[in-house]
């Protein structure tokens, strides 16, 4: 599944330094505005213990993690949704993610200029979303007109219509789409108007080292993800064994991008199964909810076509039993059809028609 989540925040928040660190890749770090205009994209692993005591139990020649795209965008600025600075393409290119990852700045730099000249994260946040919901007000602003005509021709189409009506007296009340009491049929209807709020989002604070362990106040009802970008940069140049020991200085059992790229997974409602074998031991991408078949063709297209069952046995089992074979022995391996609702960590092998 190739799904992806784009980094937004005001100019010089550390967004590029967070997606560089993310993605052991290079990209443009600069103290001014603008200093990512085209977007830098960058896939990355999703951090899964459960992969090596698979991988312990069956010795295969690779392990391949699950991954999660991110997309680092150009700052925005207050009138982002009338054009200001890169405006437009900044709200084009978070329309065409999955999901937002906000950073907002608690880091405090005086060599480091803030666009407004002062650090204020609940401010930073607020205009974030103002601007994104300013920019879905005319989105919808301009579609009621045409909507109108279309209903009065085909009255199916007047459930999209009345949601694009109360979208936006919602948006014009300075509400995100999201946060609309709606039903599935009306969330459904609301898609084809592409909104950017309702789109789901999470908060990274970019803090200084020393606020690491701090709590933060919520972002529009969500905890904010500490991190500390300059220290995730550090730690991407570095051995594993050297990391290691930098993480155990600060006190921290793992590197906040870990935290981050598992949240940004849960963030677009993904869970993963498990593949087993000698050539590879692979975590595999799929929607909460899936069916069989539906996780069947994440591998190939032909065994969804082709489904006939899927032997199955939950990753608790895999590991307690020893792997396949002591699963089978102890009864614990499954067939599973096409109804079966995919449980995260199953550890799945499919039959399947040619």
């Amino acid at each position: 599944m190739s799904l992806s989540i784009g980094i937004v925040g005001l100019p010089n928040v550390g967004k590029s330094t967070l997606f560089t660190a993310l993605t052991k890749k290079g990209g443009l770090a600069a103290n001014y505005p603008f200093a990512t205009i085209d977007p830098n994209v960058g896939i990355v692993d999703v951090p899964d213990p459960r992969l090596q005591k698979l991988a312990d139990i069956v010795n295969p020649a690779r392990v391949v993690p699950a991954t999660v795209e991110f997309v680092d965008i150009a700052g925005l600025v207050k009138g982002a949704n009338e054009g200001e600075g890169l405006g437009n393409q900044f709200l084009a290119n978070i329309r065409n993610c999955d999901a937002i990852c906000e950073v907002v700045r608690y880091f405090a730099d005086p060599d480091v200029v803030h666009v407004d000249g002062r650090v204020d994260p609940a401010a930073d946040a607020d205009t974030i979303q103002t601007e994104l919901v300013l920019a879905d007000y005319g989105t919808v602003e301009r579609a009621l007109p045409k909507l109108e005509k279309e209903a009065k021709r085909d009255k199916d189409l007047k459930p999209r219509l009345e949601v694009a009506k109360r979208l936006y007296e919602w948006l014009g009340a300075g509400n995100r789409a999201a946060d609309l009491d709606m039903t599935d049929d009306e969330r459904a209807a609301a898609h084809d108007l592409f909104l950017l709020t309702m789109k789901p989002i999470l908060y990274v604070a970019n803090c200084d080292e020393d606020q690491l362990a701090d709590d933060f106040a919520p972002i529009a009802g969500q905890a904010p993800i500490p991190i500390c970008a300059e220290v995730e940069a550090e730690l991407s140049e570095l051995e594993p064994e050297e990391a290691a020991e930098y993480l155990a200085s600060l006190g921290l059992e793992e590197p906040g991008l870990a935290v981050l790229a598992r949240a940004a997974y849960r963030l677009l409602g993904l869970q993963s199964f498990f593949t087993a074998g000698p050539k590879e031991v692979r975590a595999w991408t799929v929607r909460i909810g899936a069916k069989a078949p539906e996780a069947a063709g994440v591998i190939h297209s032909d065994f969804e076509r082709g489904f006939i069952k899927a032997e199955t046995i939950s990753y608790d089992d895999y590991v307690t039993l020893g792997g396949e074979a002591g699963a089978r022995e102890a009864g614990r391996l499954r067939m599973e059809g096409k109804d079966y609702v995919v449980q995260d960590g199953d550890v799945m092998v499919f039959r399947f028609n040619v």
